[in-house]
C-alpha cells in the first residue's frame, strides 16, 4: 500500500515530468490579500497571475498548498471531527497552467494520473462538465465533454450546473467551468443496488469529488456581467487527505497514515481508545487529530493565538480541541503541545518549516491550553451561579456567555442542564449567535468598486528605493466604502510611494493632477501585486500627467527605524542566542517595535548590552549594502528569512556588516548605519507564550526621547530641592512613606478595634440568625475582611454584611457561617454577584462563607444592606 509521502510525491513528479516547475507552498497565513485571513485554496498566491498583476516567472507550475477553512458549506468548525472527511487544515495539490495548456491536456493528464499512476479502479470514476447556462449567456463544456469522451464511456459523464461546475474566486473576479472527478468508495454490493452516477453531487459520503479542473476563461465585474479574460488559464484543485483515503481503501480520512500516527499517540497520552465510530471521544480523537495541524502550521507560519482577526481563528481551534479532550477524554491538563514534535517529523520533508520552530510552537500551545483550562475552570464555577438563578430553563444570553467568555459549547451547557433538570432557551441562544456574526461581519465589511481601467496592460513598479517624487501616470482607480467611510485607491503606472509590507507602514504624500489638483496620499497598501494609493478624493481629469510625491521627512525616519530593527534582531541573537527569530514587527516615523521569540524576560544588564552594540554598529557608520539575487544563493551566504513570509525565486537581501547582519527584505534602508544617528530602547514586554516586544526609537526619535528623560529627571530633582544625589532622596522618600503607612496601619487598627464592640451593638435577631448590616469609614479596602475576621470571634449563627465609602468607590464585605449558609441556602460570593454587583455597578465574588465586591456607585450602601437583610426574611 503506498504511504501518504509517496501519494504526494508522485503527484510532484508527474507533473515535474510534464514540465511543470515544483514551487513551495505558500505560507497558511495572508499578509497581502485583505479579502483572506487564510490561504483557503490552492490558487490564492497565483491570483496575481489570474488577474493580470504579475507575469507568471513559470506558465507551467504544481505544488502542494497548506489550506485553511473553518466557514462556509461543509466547513463550519463545530462540524469538524462529527464527520470523517472535512477539516480545518488540509493540503490541495494542484497543477497549473498560466496561458500555457488548456482543457485537453489538463483532462488527459488528470486521467492518467489516477489510472495509470494510482492504479484507481475506472469503473468507480464519474466525471461532471458544466451543462452551461442561458441566463448568463454561458454555453455547455462541449470542448471538455469531447476530450472526456476520449477516456471514458459517455455514460459516466454527467453534466453538473453553475452550482456544481462553475467556479468562481468570489463575488467578483477571474472564474469559468470546471470539470470535476468523482469517485464511488462504496461496496460492490451497496454498487449493485444503487449507481454511482446517482449520488454524484449528492452529498453521499462514500461518493466524493476527488479533483476539480477549473479554467478560467472569464472575469465576473461588479454589476454581475462576465467578460471574457485575454489570456485562459488551468487551476486544478485535489484534495490531498481523501485522495489518500481513497487509495489506501479507507472509509475515513482519520483511517489514513496522514492521522493514525497522531490518533495512536492521543490513545497513549489519554489511556482511551478509539473506535472510528460517531460517540463523543471518538468524535474527540478525530478533532484532536485535526486541529493540531492547523494550529501548529498557522502559529509556525507566523501567526499568534489571540483575540482578534486571524489569531482570534487559531485561539477558537485550541480551544474547540481543549473542550472535547476536557470533557470527552477526562483529561484535564495540556494535551495538544505533546502532539507537536509527532508532527513536525511527519512533515519534516515537505512542510519544514514546524521542525524548525519545534520547541517554540509547543511553548506557545501549552502555555494556551493552560490559560484556557483556567478559563475552562471558571466557567464552570459560572455554570453553576446559573443553574442557581435559573430553576427550569436557562437564558440564552447565559448559554451564549459561556460560549463566547468561557468556551462552553452549547452541547455542553444543554448537557450540565439536562442533568440538574433543566433546559436551555435554544431560540434566544441562536439569535445571540446570529448578532455576533452580523457584528463581525459588519465590522469587516468592504463595499468594493469595480476598477475603472485607464490602462488595460499597465503594470505598477516600485521605484521609490531610488527616487521620492517622479512624473508617471493613473492607469486604474476605484471607490472603496468600508465603516462608513468612503475612500478611493489609485495605481499608477510607476510609483515612489512604498505600500505597506514586512511591519513597514505604508508612505504618505501628494499626488499632483496636471497644474494645479493636488490630492493628498493618506496611506499606501498592497493588494496581491498591486500598489494602491488611499486618497479622500478623485482627479477631475484623471489622464492627466500625475507628479507623484513621498513625505521625505517621514520616509525618511521610517527608514532609520526599519534598519534599526536589523541591527536590533541581530543584536538580539548575539546577546540572547540564536534561537531568536523574528515574530512581528511595526515601523513608522515614531518608533519601532520588535516582536521575538524569547521564553523569559531580558534583564536590565542584558537590555543595556543590545542597546550599547547597536549604538556601536551605528557609530562604525556602516555601508548598507542592498544587492538582488537568486534565494538559494541568498540562503547559502547566510541571510535570515522569516517564516511565514513568501519569498520568489529572486529576493532582496540587506546586508549590515555580513558577519552581523544579514537579512531578506523588501524595506527602504538608510545608505550607512550612522544615518540612523542613536538607539534606545523604552519598554520590553512579554505579548504571548514565548513571544517578548521590544519598543524602541532611533535617529531624532531617540534623542527625544532621551531629552525627555533628562527634563524628567530635572523636574524631580527640583521637586526635591536639589539634592546632590537625586537617587538616595529618592531611596529617602520611599523609606520615610514605608514608616508612615506602617503607623497609619496601628493607628487603623487600634480604631478597628475600638470600633467592634460598637458594632455588636448594632447586631440584631432575625429569627435564629444574628444580622449586622453597617456603613463603617475606613481607608483601606481590605479593612472590611479585616473587621468581619474580628467580628467572627464574637457571633454565632450570623449573616453580616459591611460596606463603606473610599475614596467616592463603593466596597462590601458579606460573612455568613457555614451553619446559616446550609440552612438559609446562601452563598456570600453569589449574594456578591448577583445582588450587589448590580446596585453598586461593579463586580466582585469570594468563597460562599465570605465574600467582597468594589463599585462605582457608593450612593446605594444603604440599599445593598437592606437587600442582603430580605434574604433572612
Amino acid at each position: 500500500m503506498m504511504t501518504s509521502a509517496q501519494i504526494r510525491q508522485h503527484f510532484l513528479d508527474f507533473f515535474k515530468s510534464k514540465q511543470h516547475h515544483i514551487v513551495p507552498s505558500a505560507p497558511i497565513v495572508v499578509k497581502d490579500d485583505p479579502t483572506l485571513l487564510f490561504t483557503n485554496a490552492g490558487m490564492n498566491q497565483f491570483k496575481d497571475y489570474f488577474l493580470g498583476n504579475k507575469k507568471p516567472v513559470y506558465t507551467r507550475v504544481a505544488d502542494t498548498q497548506k489550506c485553511l477553512r473553518v466557514s462556509g458549506k461543509h466547513n463550519d468548525l463545530e462540524e469538524v471531527g462529527v464527520d470523517t472527511y472535512h477539516h480545518t487544515m488540509f493540503e490541495m495539490l494542484g497543477n497549473w497552467s498560466f496561458g500555457d495548456y488548456f482543457k485537453a491536456e489538463a483532462i488527459t493528464w488528470s486521467w492518467e494520473l489516477l489510472t495509470d499512476v494510482y492504479k484507481l479502479d475506472k469503473d468507480r470514476l464519474y466525471i461532471t462538465v458544466f451543462e452551461g447556462d442561458p441566463s448568463e449567456g454561458l454555453p455547455a463544456s462541449t470542448i471538455a465533454l469531447e476530450e472526456w469522451k476520449k477516456l471514458v464511456p459517455e455514460d459516466r459523464i454527467l453534466f453538473g450546473n453553475k452550482k456544481d461546475n462553475f467556479w468562481e474566486m468570489g463575488d467578483t473576479g477571474p472564474c469559468g467551468p470546471c470539470s470535476e472527478i468523482h469517485v464511488d468508495c462504496r461496496s460492490d454490493e451497496e454498487r449493485k443496488k444503487i449507481p454511482g452516477k446517482d449520488l454524484v453531487n449528492k452529498d453521499h459520503p462514500q461518493v466524493i469529488e476527488i479533483w476539480n479542473n477549473v479554467f478560467i476563461q472569464y472575469n465576473r465585474l461588479k454589476d454581475g456581467s462576465l467578460q471574457p479574460l485575454p489570456m485562459r488559464h488551468v487551476d486544478t484543485g485535489m484534495g490531498f487527505e481523501r485522495l489518500v483515503r481513497v487509495i489506501q481503501g479507507k472509509q475515513s480520512n482519520y483511517d489514513t497514515d496522514v492521522f493514525s500516527g497522531t490518533i495512536a499517540a492521543v490513545e497513549k497520552i489519554t489511556g482511551k481508545s478509539y473506535d472510528a465510530s460517531d460517540s463523543k471521544q471518538a468524535i474527540s480523537f478525530r478533532v484532536l487529530a485535526d486541529h493540531i495541524r492547523a494550529i501548529s502550521f498557522t502559529i509556525a507560519d507566523g501567526q499568534l493565538p489571540s483575540n482578534t482577526g486571524a489569531g482570534y481563528v487559531i485561539r477558537r481551534i485550541l480551544r474547540r480541541a481543549v473542550r472535547y479532550y476536557y470533557s470527552c477524554l477526562d483529561y484535564h491538563q495540556p494535551l495538544l503541545y505533546q502532539l507537536v514534535p509527532l508532527l513536525a517529523r511527519q512533515f519534516e520533508s515537505v512542510f519544514p518549516e514546524l521542525i524548525q520552530q519545534q520547541d517554540f510552537v509547543s511553548k506557545v500551545i501549552r502555555e494556551e491550553e493552560e490559560a484556557f483550562l483556567r478559563t475552562l475552570e471558571k466557567g464552570l464555577k459560572r455554570m453553576d451561579d446559573i443553574l442557581a438563578g435559573n430553576t427550569t430553563q436557562i437564558p440564552g444570553k447565559q448559554v451564549f456567555e459561556l460560549f463566547d467568555t468561557y468556551g462552553f459549547p452549547p452541547d455542553l451547557t444543554r448537557l450540565i442542564a439536562a442533568e440538574q433538570g433543566r433546559t436551555i432557551d435554544e431560540q434566544e441562544f441562536e439569535q445571540e449567535m446570529q448578532q455576533q456574526k452580523n457584528r463581525s461581519r459588519a465590522a469587516t465589511q468592504m463595499d468594493t468598486e469595480d476598477w475603472v481601467v485607464l490602462q488595460k496592460d499597465a503594470v505598477a513598479a516600485f521605484v521609490g528605493y531610488d527616487s521620492l517624487s517622479i512624473p508617471t501616470q493613473l492607469v486604474r482607480y476605484r471607490k472603496v466604502k468600508a465603516k462608513g467611510k468612503e475612500n478611493y485607491q489609485l495605481v499608477l503606472e510607476a510609483t515612489p510611494f512604498y505600500a505597506e509590507s514586512g511591519g513597514q507602514v505604508g508612505d504618505r504624500g501628494t499626488l499632483t493632477f496636471g497644474e494645479d489638483q493636488i490630492i493628498r496620499v493618506i496611506d499606501t497598501k498592497k493588494e496581491n501585486n498591486l500598489i494602491l494609493h488611499i486618497t479622500e478624493e478623485l482627479p477631475n481629469h484623471p489622464d492627466a500627467p500625475v507628479l507623484a510625491t513621498v513625505d521625505a521627512t517621514t520616509r525618511q525616519l521610517t527608514t532609520v527605524h526599519h534598519s534599526a530593527t536589523h541591527l536590533l534582531h541581530a543584536a538580539l541573537r548575539q546577546v540572547l542566542g540564536t534561537h531568536v527569530a523574528q515574530k512581528g514587527s511595526l515601523v513608522n516615523e515614531t518608533q519601532l517595535r520588535f516582536d521575538f521569540s524569547h521564553f523569559s524576560k531580558i534583564g536590565d544588564e542584558e537590555i543595556q548590552r543590545i542597546e550599547t552594540i547597536v549604538n556601536e554598529k551605528i557609530r562604525h557608520n556602516i555601508p548598507v549594502q542592498i544587492q538582488e539575487m537568486d534565494k538559494e544563493h541568498a540562503m547559502a551566504a547566510g541571510a535570515m528569512a522569516l517564516f511565514g513570509e513568501k519569498y520568489g525565486d529572486r529576493v532582496r537581501v540587506v546586508t549590515m556588516d555580513p558577519h552581523f547582519s544579514i537579512e531578506l527584505c523588501g524595506g527602504t534602508h538608510v545608505n550607512n548605519t550612522g544615518e540612523m544617528g542613536l538607539f534606545k530602547i523604552k519598554h520590553e514586554s512579554a505579548i504571548a507564550a514565548g513571544v517578548r516586544r521590544i519598543e524602541a526609537v532611533g535617529g531624532s526619535a531617540a534623542l527625544e526621547a532621551i531629552n525627555t528623560e533628562v527634563a524628567t529627571l530635572e523636574q524631580i530633582r527640583t521637586a526635591l530641592k536639589n539634592p546632590a544625589e537625586v537617587l538616595r532622596a529618592v531611596q529617602q522618600l520611599q523609606l520615610e512613606n514605608t514608616e508612615l503607612k506602617k503607623k497609619l496601619e496601628g493607628y487603623e487598627a487600634k480604631l478597628l478595634h475600638q470600633l467592634i464592640p460598637v458594632l455588636l451593638q448594632q447586631t440584631e435577631s432575625i429569627g435564629s440568625t444574628s444580622f449586622l448590616g453597617a456603613v463603617v469609614e475606613v481607608s483601606q479596602a481590605d479593612a472590611l475582611k479585616k473587621i468581619c475576621f474580628q467580628l467572627k470571634g464574637h457571633l454565632s449563627d450570623y449573616l453580616v454584611v459591611l460596606t463603606a465609602n473610599i475614596d467616592g468607590k463603593a466596597q462590601v464585605a458579606i460573612m455568613i457561617d457555614e451553619t446559616t449558609a446550609a440552612a438559609k441556602n446562601l452563598d456570600a460570593g453569589k449574594l456578591i454577584k448577583q445582588e450587589v454587583a448590580p446596585l453598586i455597578k461593579g463586580g466582585g465574588g469570594g468563597a460562599p462563607t465570605l465574600a467582597t465586591a468594589g463599585g462605582q456607585d457608593s450612593s446605594r450602601l444603604q440599599d445593598v444592606i437592606t437587600a442582603i437583610r430580605s434574604k433572612l426574611s
